[in-house]
């Protein structure tokens, strides 16, 4: 009896350190306070989501235009669209995930209320990178083209755009009529009515051809291209050409040569400020669609905190 009342004694007052846990008190210890395998589930579940509403705005958008239809959307509509339909889909596929996350979490024993909704909140968060991860995965060419192809399209309207009236001259060795220069190349050597009537036929036995003399227009406007006005000596030189061609007095060859480079150069100044205005608008509108597609990426992360929280907490009632 004496040793029983010892044994209980000891025990009473032995270390309370040494003792053994109860398992409601080692499991706030033990668990980790991130459930990957939810975040995982909830992020699978926001992609495909993700994937299947970008899939039916494409739809959508494609049985709204019609090259045939006179009134189909504009631009400005469709752009609107797109931009309402893209926060959307990363509102509801974040949404989804952060409450399939919340829901499937692991329950946390014995934890203050405040660490639950941080952790829920974290668990949302979470679900909302690496589906989006996942989604720019499986879309990157799309990602790419949408904040890319604006600028790289604005970028190559310019360069193509400025220099192909230029740059088109030089294909005029192989193919003078095709060439920018071939247009204006014939009005040089247009006959009057009243000099076609007493110049004879063009005779090219001794002269060159009009091929020839054609190329040689391009390349002497593409040596001019930066130039206001020809030289002196090019003027003459055309101007030769023009009278011999089109039975013109000379000082009419000249004047007619003079006009037409200023034509020609007003033709390619046209060119350019139709190239600046183009790139500058797809400028505007690749910015346009960043900033709307960090806006619906921002929102995604805030509803899919949010919804975390809210599926954590019917976990846990």
């Amino acid at each position: 009896m004496s040793r029983t009342s010892e044994a209980m004694h000891s025990h009473l007052h032995e270390d309370p350190s040494t003792l053994p846990m109860a398992a409601s008190d080692r499991s706030p210890k033990s668990a980790s306070a991130v459930s990957w395998a939810a975040i995982v589930a909830g992020a699978v579940g926001a992609a495909a989501l993700s994937l299947i509403l970008l899939v039916l705005g494409v739809g959508l958008g494609m049985a709204t235009m019609s090259p045939w239809a006179p009134s189909t959307i504009g631009a400005t509509e469709l752009g609107v669209s797109s931009i309402v339909w893209l926060t959307v889909t990363s509102i509801l596929a974040s949404m989804l995930g952060g409450y399939l996350a919340g829901r499937l979490r692991t329950r946390w024993a014995n934890t203050q209320p405040d660490e639950v909704y941080f952790r829920d909140t974290a668990h949302g968060f979470l679900t909302w990178a690496l589906a989006t991860l996942l989604t720019a995965g499986l879309l990157t060419s799309v990602v790419a083209s949408i904040v890319g192809g604006g600028v790289q399209a604005g970028a190559n309207v310019v360069g193509a755009a400025t220099s192909a009236a230029v740059g088109s001259a030089v294909s005029s060795e192989r193919d003078s009529d095709a060439s920018w220069t071939g247009y204006f190349s014939d009005l040089l050597f247009r006959r009057d009515a009243s000099s076609s009537l007493s110049a004879g036929p063009f005779d090219d036995s001794s002269q060159s051809s009009p091929a020839e003399d054609a190329r040689e227009v391009g390349r002497i406007f593409l040596q001019s291209r930066d130039a206001t006005t020809l030289p002196a000596a090019d003027v003459s030189h055309l101007g030769q050409m023009v009278a011999r061609r089109t039975g013109m007095d000379r000082q009419a060859a000249e004047a007619r040569v003079t006009e037409t480079f200023a034509r020609a150069q007003a033709a390619v100044k046209g060119m350019e400020d139709t190239a600046k205005e183009v790139a500058d608008e797809a400028r505007r509108a690749t910015a346009y669609g960043s900033l709307w597609l960090f806006i619906a990426l921002l929102a995604g992360a805030f509803f899919a905190s949010l919804a975390a929280t809210f599926g954590g907490r019917q976990r846990d009632a």
